[in-house]
């Protein structure tokens, strides 16, 4: 690992600042640090991002940490102090891209509102990551991803139509929402190039710049975006989406069932080929040939019968069987994996989807690798998450303060 100067990579050049916490705002800026931008995350003095504390430690600090935060450049500002406001403003107005998931108001209250930035430089592009998005009846209210999965949608179709509704095992909302802010950075920036390119730092007439904006991702919209065709079901038929446990529904057949060795295997056999090809397979003769379950919407109305057939296949076959039969057959099948499985396969291998690195004081830890795979400017780990504050030395004097007004910012508790 390389702690120095970013390597080319496809955002090299590219200046972020992170004003945030948590997940979605530093994952979205995660992902820009992933493929070369220069990402500075301000963090408080008093123990810096929560994350850091979250989960599995290592001597005090996330493992997750690691991942969440690595390539970036951590710097301690107090934002209750004049001082750390007016170099959070100079951050602010240097960068490319400024991301931030504050209660709506914060960053007004600090003079560094997407408006009081835009005014000095027009082509500023601040992503804002919120529970509610920047308007409406609720933007002031606190928003976190299990309500963003909640309002948007996801919840209500998650887990078994019995049984109240289940949330998915991972902050799926929040992380929706950083991928939202990830392509809408990545289109403003496209369009501040294309319409002037970067602030020059001038005023007046001497000014050049290209045009800036505010890229507004609500966490409930974010994930209202993936519920494919939720909102015209209902209106043009009443149909309100419900759960149904592990099926897909109205694509059948589509769902987990359990094999003898109590694995539990996904087949997806919704094409109208595939459906035929899976029950030739599974010794199902006669529903492979019934003109009835030709199309998907004959074989919606008779789907407990369908799953009932394959999974009193399924428990009759090991998972390696099952696996190996329906493969043979072209059917697209997989096991539901385990970290553990995951570690071992050998497509994730093949990918290579793990990296080996070491920590500061030589342990070694594996990361998931970087994803998308760019042929031409791939994204690289440069460095794991960063010590509180350990790059403030760095960046204030990139700044152009000097080593005595450093000094006296640490001492007066600034950073």
């Amino acid at each position: 690992m390389n702690n120095s100067n970013p390597s080319a990579g496809a955002l090299a050049g590219i200046k972020v600042l992170e004003l945030g916490t948590l997940i979605a705002g530093p994952f979205c800026s995660r992902m820009l640090a992933e493929f070369g931008a220069e990402v500075i995350k301000i963090e408080s003095p008093d123990g810096g991002d929560p994350i850091r504390q979250w989960r599995v430690l290592k001597d005090g600090t996330s493992l997750w940490w690691s991942v969440q935060s690595r390539n970036k450049k951590s710097v301690t500002l107090n934002m209750k102090d004049p001082r750390g406001q007016e170099i959070a403003r100079k951050l602010a107005l240097d960068a490319d891209v400024i991301i931030e998931n504050y209660r709506s108001g914060v960053l007004e209250k600090w003079g560094l509102g997407f408006e009081d930035l835009k005014k000095e430089n027009p082509a500023t592009i601040m992503v804002r990551l919120s529970g509610y998005g920047q308007t409406g009846p609720m933007k002031d209210l606190p928003g976190f991803g299990a309500i963003g999965e909640s309002m948007g949608g996801m919840r209500y179709v998650s887990g078994h139509p019995d049984r109240p509704p289940v949330r998915i095992g991972i902050s799926i909302g929040d992380s929706v929402a950083a991928l939202h802010g990830v392509i809408g950075a990545m289109m403003a920036l496209r369009h501040r190039d294309a319409t002037g390119g970067r602030w020059n730092g001038k005023a007046g007439a001497d000014c050049v710049a290209g045009q800036g904006q505010m890229v507004d991702v609500a966490l409930y919209e974010a994930v209202f975006n993936m519920m494919e065709s939720l909102v015209p079901e209902y209106d043009f038929a009443g149909v309100i989406r419900a759960r149904t446990g592990g099926a897909l529904p109205g694509i059948v057949p589509s769902n987990t069932y359990t094999t003898s060795d109590g694995e539990n295997i996904v087949i997806a056999g919704n094409g109208d080929a595939i459906f035929k090809r899976l029950m030739l397979a599974i010794g199902r003769d006669d529903m492979a040939n019934d003109p009835q379950l030709a199309r998907n919407d004959g074989r919606v109305p008779r789907t407990e019968e369908i799953d009932g057939a394959i999974q009193a296949w399924c428990g009759t076959q090991t998972i390696d069987n099952a696996l190996e039969t329906l493969r043979s057959a072209d059917v697209p099948v997989g096991k539901i994996y385990s970290v553990r499985d995951m570690m071992t396969d050998p497509q994730f291998l093949a990918r290579q989807m793990f990296e080996q690195h070491a920590f500061k004081d030589g342990t070694p830890i594996k990361l998931p690798a970087i994803t998308p795979k760019l042929s031409a400017t791939p994204g690289e780990t440069r460095w794991l998450g960063p010590a509180l504050g350990e790059h403030n030395d760095e960046v204030l004097q990139s700044l152009g303060y000097d080593a005595e007004q450093i000094a006296q910012f640490k001492r007066d508790k600034v950073l």
